[in-house]
Formats: C-alpha cells, structure tokens, sequence
C-alpha cells in the first residue's frame, strides 16, 4: 500500500486517480506530478515500486502544499476574512454561502435542517 502525505492510497485504482485522494490535488495537478516523476498514470497503485512511490512523494513534498498544511492555510484565510470583518466573513460567520447564491429557497447544506418559524397570530375581533 502507497503512502504519501499521511494517506492511504486504494491500492485498486490508477494512480492518476489514487492521487486525488490526498487534499489539494485534482485530476489536473496529479497529471502534472506523475508527468515530473515519470510515472505512467495508468499504472494501479499497487503495481508502483518503492522507488516510484519515493520519486512521486519527493515531488509533492517540493512543490505542493497538501493535507495538513492547506487545510490550515484554507482555515486562517476565513479567520482573517472574519476578523477583518469583511463580507464574506461576516456570511461565513452567520455559516450562510459566500459567494452571492440565493438563500430564500436553497442552500440548505449551508444552512442546515430546516427550522419552523411561527406565524404571527391575529389578535381577537371585537365586535
């Protein structure tokens, strides 16, 4: 089983595509690192050598901020929108999208479980 930056590729799919498991690295960006390492992506991750394993790791670890690193880079960027008190801040904040969807019908996955608020209740007729 390959190991690189702390995740566990499947050892059953093509390496191209095992890439992209790590966090920060797409279709385009795995391309670009085998093409480095001189890998063939259509290789399984289980049929890579130690020595493939090592040239593709070494690569990462040079030129790419991935896992760990990019997932705290991500996290100070919305703390500091937030603490600036900028817009998009102040929507991640309220945890409303921030990038100019509508919210009076969708955006549900943002918002969470719908919540019932009541009517307000007519006050008696006198008569």
């Amino acid at each position: 089983m390959a190991r690189i930056a702390g995740v566990d590729l499947p050892k059953n799919k093509k390496v191209l595509y095992g890439l992209q498991y790590i966090y920060g690295i797409g279709e385009h960006t795995a391309a670009i690192i085998l093409e480095k390492a001189k890998v063939s992506p259509v290789k399984k991750v289980s049929d890579l050598t130690e020595e493939e394993v090592a040239e593709i790791r070494s690569v990462i670890t040079a030129e790419y901020r991935v896992e760990g690193a990019l997932r705290s880079e991500v996290q100070q960027n919305i703390k500091r929108l937030m603490d600036i008190g900028s817009y998009r801040g102040v929507r991640h904040r309220k945890s409303l999208p921030a990038r100019g969807q509508r919210t009076r019908t969708n955006s549900r996955t943002r918002k969470g479980k719908r919540r019932t608020v009541a009517g307000k209740k007519k006050a008696p007729s006198k008569k």
